[in-house]
């Protein structure tokens, strides 16, 4: 395995309904066809929450304000090319509506279902502690 660690963020972004949304991976992307949270890679100089705030807007057209997300957890695993670490943020307060921007689906799932969903390994441990504690 490589030493390069990708640092990356996540939003476990929750509806009035307590449903979580999820985003698949669109064609030509890497695991294409996979069910995760909305999030990306920092830019340089970037803090993380500043990242998931413009990752949000370019990929679902929303705003949230960085004081508007919440830790949760993190998942760091281990690929066969990269280490990747990722913090997964609760976000329950945003402006706009909410649009797959890059092509993707979207889907607001239950805590409950979120293992029904084929998802990147870095995801899954993220998707039962959700169902533990939601």
């Amino acid at each position: 395995m490589s030493g390069t660690v990708l640092l990356v963020v996540a939003a476990a972004i929750f509806n009035e309904s307590g449903e979580i949304l999820l985003a698949q991976r669109p064609e030509g992307k890497s695991m294409a066809g996979l069910w995760e949270f909305p999030g990306g890679k920092l830019e340089p100089g970037e803090r993380p929450e500043e990242a998931l705030c413009r990752e949000l807007k370019e990929e679902l057209q929303i705003s949230v304000e960085p004081s508007a997300l919440q830790p949760i957890t993190f998942a760091s695993f281990g690929y066969p090319d990269f280490h990747l670490l990722m913090p997964l943020y609760e976000v329950r307060d945003w402006r706009g509506e909410l649009a797959g921007l890059e092509g993707q689906e979207i889907a607001w799932v239950k805590p409950a279902e979120l293992a029904s969903y084929k998802a990147p390994p870095a995801d899954i441990p993220l998707f039962e502690e959700l169902a533990r504690r939601y």
